[in-house]
């Protein structure tokens, strides 16, 4: 039998932009193995090939960018990274541990929670729809923003608001995102994609060598790391390690599938 299913990241060349769009909207484009693989698998080629000269990273539908990791699939025990040990290591959603010379832009088209919100984090540039909301809620459901958002948030937000928004998971609007400079653009839906694809084409029409070292030197990207992450996600793997270990780490994700209020016993 055919499998009929749609893709689970779609790709869109408009000239020298490449558009990824991860593509589930009936789960909210929540993370799992597939869109890793395929958002992953977008980036290397979009660095790899001369002709892409901006990335827009967007989600499918009106409501949700990302909704972070799949939690019922967690709950379930399922594994939300490939097995490929090359691919693992562009991080979470294939992207938030793959730094790329080409610029990203985030088309936020709804809310981006937890490993969504990390995601634009990850991007340089980030326009929102005028209903959009970021947050990292992690602390919530037993976990913690491990996929590059508890230490990015620090330096892309005030480090007081970024702290306040970190530690009790609340969300922020898209208005907020811009008087804190985490948004470069906030427009209704509709206008969306045409003004992120603008700004692309604003950047794809500047000498793409340069835009690439630009990009390089500010964020001191070499060999596919960012120098001075390593500490970080060092810090990263140590305290997720611990913490996956705990009762707490499990009844989370257990008490969000189930709709349910969590029982902390911290240990």
């Amino acid at each position: 039998m055919t499998d009929t299913a749609a893709p689970a990241v779609l790709t869109e060349r408009q000239g020298h932009i490449l558009i990824v769009t991860i593509n589930r909207p009936e789960a909210r484009n929540a993370i799992n193995a597939a869109i890793h693989v395929g958002v992953g698998t977008a980036l290397e080629e979009a660095e790899n090939d001369p002709e892409v000269r901006v990335v827009i990273i967007t989600g499918a539908g009106e409501k949700s960018f990302c909704a972070g990791a799949d939690l019922v699939a967690l709950s379930r025990g399922e594994m939300l990274q490939p097995a490929d040990k090359a691919q693992q290591a562009w991080g979470f959603a294939g992207m938030t541990a793959h730094p790329i010379s080409k610029p990203i832009i985030a088309a936020v088209n709804g809310f981006a929670f937890g490993g969504g919100c990390e995601i634009a984090l990850m991007s340089d540039l980030v326009v929102a729809a005028d209903h959009a909301q970021f947050g990292l809620p992690e602390v919530k459901v037993g976990l913690f923003a491990a996929a590059g958002g508890a230490f990015r948030i620090v330096k892309q937000l005030p480090q007081k608001i970024a702290m306040e928004h970190l530690l009790t998971g609340d969300p922020f609007d898209a208005q907020a995102a811009l008087r804190y400079g985490f948004a470069n653009r906030v427009v209704p839906l509709a206008d969306l994609l045409p003004t992120a694809v603008a700004l692309a084409e604003k950047i794809a029409g500047n000498a793409p060598l340069s835009v690439q070292a630009s990009k390089r030197v500010a964020l001191r990207i070499a060999d596919g790391q960012i120098a001075g992450d390593d500490a970080h996600w060092a810090d990263n793997s140590r305290e997720r390690k611990k913490l996956m270990a705990s009762e707490d780490a499990r009844e989370g994700p257990l008490a969000f599938a189930q709709k349910r209020k969590p029982e902390w016993k911290a240990r």
